[in-house]
């Protein structure tokens, strides 16, 4: 049995968002910032990666953070655009 809201509509599944950065990153905070704030209004399954604890995130982002998924698919990088996210997610 699929579960549904108490409107007969079917709950929408978490979505998961991912923060790929590394400590004493600036615009690693700033994205962070976005992330919680937008957060608030729109939840979402939260997890950060530090790039320096996995040679192949290391590797992938290095020149590129932060970098932040949404279910997987890449969707900012260097900086989070608000406006952008909330769409996103809603």
């Amino acid at each position: 049995m699929i579960p549904v809201d108490l409107d007969g509509r079917e709950p929408e599944a978490e979505r998961r968002v991912v923060l790929f950065g590394r400590e004493g990153c600036c615009l690693c905070d700033d994205a962070r910032a976005v992330l919680m704030r937008v957060r608030a209004a729109h939840p979402f399954a939260f997890q950060e990666r530090d790039i320096n604890d996995d040679g192949g995130l290391l590797r992938t982002y290095l020149e590129r953070i932060p970098v932040v998924t949404i279910d997987g698919v890449e969707a900012f990088e260097l900086f989070v655009d608000e406006a952008e996210l909330e769409q996103r997610l809603g």
